[in-house]
């Protein structure tokens, strides 16, 4: 469960997103089928693109990660793939299911494909019966032109086909990423009503940039000639799905947000979603490479068909209760077979929080109204999820049930929409105190929350309780994913100077030697950071300021504190301050120690240091007290 924290001012912020998940996935495929080696920089990193690069590395293809500078190294087949030895598991991912069909064709043995139940339920018969009309051969272990299934290519060849363009452009796509490495000329033609055209474009755009011969002869015909890849240095712009999130909470707001990287030269159509709110009444700017919406204090309602940008229909629909007209979005019946039956999700969900809403042939009409509070069902649909957020923003009291789901595409999601609290959070009474273990950070930060009249919150034992939980569930610490999800999903209350975990009184086991040797592997979890980071900062938030212990609490949580306070104390020093504390040896203390720090210092997300904003006190020597005033005096400063 996770509460929006509303904003208490209008954001005014340039944002730099992560990578577009849909070019990053067409880029993995064609730099894997591709001759020699591509790097590939502005990569997105998140459950979606981690089952791409998965799959592909299955098939052969070699793949080098940097996730600290979103960039990887692709050794491409030639378009020579090779059998895995195991399933391909594609998780919830759309996209790569779709992708691999054709990929496992080019095998040219028996390749089995399967995924979790929600992408079992979507439809892939349009593609299955392409690539059986192409000389595949595809056995379906279940239930017909559904996973799980079997794909043998050995018989696959080039040709002339027609496919049904209503149904998903991901057919389309995945046809036209793989058709360069066909024995022959691939003349791909579409009937029906065409969506997500946008997509297709960006298709062709990424093919031609690792030198494919791929032609669009008309609208419904495209030409790709046997010529295979070639190795390319490409980027990948930032997601245009994304930023639509950030936009509406501008043009709701008030606000002004600048995303950088998407613009007039973007290859995204999720760029149109701009001129959609520019439509309602907010100001747009459009630069080549940079995309700026600033509300205007009102927005009107609109009739719109988002048939070729229907990934950004969440974000339209949460915040059209705003308007001061009815909102018609048509031509979009087709993403009931997303992540969920968007329709009918978002119809239920803004019923539930009190909105009007109506679902038409082709999509659905939404009337302005009061908006009461509410949990929201998910659906375990990313986009939701991150839709009803930016609803939230300016409607108290909007609850997510499962605000996980937002990995799938943005693991940093929550992390960038707390950019938009700023200038509200700078206002805040934060006293931030970092530092390593047994540096008297806790005792100081006790100490001076009561001097000033303020509360106190661990953030320590907040990762410690995570790591408890994660043991006593016998729960593997390399999976991040897993141990992220034991952090989303357990309550942490501090009261009367004891942390409870779901109303079990964990004091004492929080402290224990096991949890000790686990909590750095736990605390260096992305995941598992950026879920205790938001529930830090809606701690003080809710309290109007505090006083925050931890090791990234001045230097990544509350950047803007009023006073950062780094404390330090000789290793010998901690060590025994450790040992007074629990009774064991000095020198067994100083070890995990100086281990802990050395893990601390050098984890890639949010490392321990010292802000150079913060002031540095080293304790040794000192008393609690005498360190404790000094503290309070330059707080009230």
């Amino acid at each position: 469960m996770l509460s929006i924290d509303p904003l208490v001012e209008p954001p005014n912020v340039r944002l730099s997103l992560p990578g577009s998940k849909s070019i990053t996935n067409r880029a993995l495929v064609v730099a894997g089928l591709a001759n020699g080696e591509s790097s590939l920089s502005g990569v997105l990193f998140s459950e979606d693109t981690h089952v791409m690069m998965d799959s592909l590395q299955k098939m052969g293809v070699e793949i080098r990660q940097n996730s600290n500078d979103q960039s990887v190294s692709i050794i491409g087949t030639g378009g020579r793939l090779q059998r895995p030895a195991e399933t391909i598991w594609v998780h919830q991912s759309g996209t790569t299911a779709r992708f691999c069909l054709p990929l496992a064709a080019l095998c040219g043995q028996e390749v089995t494909i399967d995924g979790d139940q929600q992408i079992r339920n979507r439809p892939h018969e349009g593609l299955c019966k392409a690539l059986e009309s192409l000389g595949a051969q595809i056995e379906y272990l279940e239930a017909a032109n559904s996973f799980p299934l079997v794909v043998n290519g050995k018989n696959l060849k080039g040709g002339r086909i027609t496919l049904n363009g209503s149904i998903s452009s991901q057919f389309i796509s995945a046809l036209l990423l793989a058709a360069p490495c066909f024995p022959d000329q691939l003349e791909l033609n579409i009937e029906g009503d065409l969506v997500s055209r946008p997509y297709i474009d960006m298709t062709i755009s990424v093919m031609q940039a690792f030198g494919a011969q791929a032609e669009r002869v008309t609208d419904r015909r495209y030409v790709i000639s046997p010529t295979g890849y070639q190795n390319s240095r490409y980027e990948i712009e930032p997601d245009a799905s994304a930023a639509s999130y950030f936009f509406a909470a501008a043009a709701i707001s008030g606000g002004s947000v600048t995303v950088e990287g998407i613009g007039n030269q973007s290859i995204q159509g999720d760029t149109g979603f701009v001129g959609i709110i520019e439509k309602m009444g907010a100001k747009v700017t459009r630069l080549d490479h940079a995309l700026s919406v600033t509300g205007t204090g009102s927005l009107a309602g609109i009739d719109v068909s988002m048939k070729e940008i229907s990934d950004t229909v969440p974000t339209l629909a949460a915040i059209a209760p705003l308007a001061s007209g009815s909102t018609a979005i048509s031509d979009v019946a087709f993403i009931a077979k997303k992540e969920s039956d968007r329709v009918t999700a978002l119809i239920t969900e803004l019923r539930k929080i009190g909105v009007k809403a109506e679902k038409t042939e082709t999509g659905m009409i939404i009337y302005p109204g009061e908006i009461q509070k509410g949990t929201i069902h998910t659906y375990d649909d990313h986009r939701i999820a991150m839709a009803f957020s930016i609803l939230g923003l300016v409607v108290p009291g909007i609850t997510l049930d499962s605000p996980q789901c937002v990995a799938k595409t943005f693991p940093s999601f929550f992390d960038v929409l707390d950019q938009l609290r700023v200038a509200g959070d700078a206002k805040l009474r934060i006293l931030a105190i970092d530092g390593p273990a047994g540096s008297g950070k806790s005792t100081l930060a006790k100490q001076v929350a009561k001097q000033l009249g303020l509360e106190y919150l661990d953030t320590g034992a907040m990762y410690r309780s995570v790591a408890a939980v994660a043991l006593a569930q016998s729960a593997s610490l390399d999976d991040e994913t897993g141990i992220a999800e034991i952090a989303g999903r357990i309550n942490i209350q501090f009261t009367n100077g004891k942390v409870y975990v779901d109303d079990d009184d964990l004091t004492e086991a929080i402290r224990s030697p096991e949890v000790n040797a686990a909590v750095s592997k736990v605390a260096a979890n992305p995941g598992v950071r950026s879920i205790m980071r938001r529930q830090q900062r809606s701690w003080a938030r809710v309290r109007g300021g505090g006083v925050l212990e931890g090791r990234d609490i001045g230097s990544v949580v509350f950047p803007e504190a009023q006073l950062k306070v780094y404390v330090t104390a000789t290793p010998e020093e901690r060590a025994r301050r450790r040992s007074l504390e629990s009774g064991r040896s000095v020198e067994d203390i100083m070890e995990e120690i100086l281990q802990r720090d050395t893990k601390d210092s050098t984890r890639d997300d949010s490392p321990l240091v010292a802000d150079q904003e913060a002031v540095v006190i080293d304790t040794t020597g000192k008393t609690i007290e005498e360190t404790s005033d000094y503290i309070e005096e330059l707080f009230l400063q």
